[in-house]
């Protein structure tokens, strides 16, 4: 139960991320609506989480893959670069959550 709400606290950060990125500075309505729904659902979720998981394996988990998430939607849908920095990058992240739960965190 704990990482299904996690995943669906990952989900809204994400959209409410993407978001912010249409919003122009909170100058676009629906965007910015989109972008305070998102984090309030967001942080809500991550709340129910921390009830049964621990809250370092949590929230690392839910900002590793929210960071790697916002960045391959960044070079996939929104025409930022895709450097092999960048995505090495974006592979330590998920790398790093990937040995935070083998490693017994929670």
């Amino acid at each position: 139960m704990g990482y299904g709400l996690l995943a669906a606290a990952i989900a809204a950060e994400v959209a409410g991320t993407t978001a912010m990125k249409y919003s122009e500075g909170f100058t676009r309505f629906w965007p910015s609506l989109i972008t305070v729904a998102g984090y309030l659902v967001a942080f809500g979720l991550l709340a129910q989480t921390l009830k049964t998981l621990s809250v370092g394996t949590a929230y690392a988990i839910w900002a590793g893959i929210g960071t790697a998430a916002v960045a391959a939607i960044g070079i996939l849908f929104m025409g930022e670069s895709g450097s092999p920095v960048k995505l090495a990058g974006i592979a330590l992240v998920i790398a790093g959550v990937v040995v935070l739960n083998l490693g017994g965190a929670h």
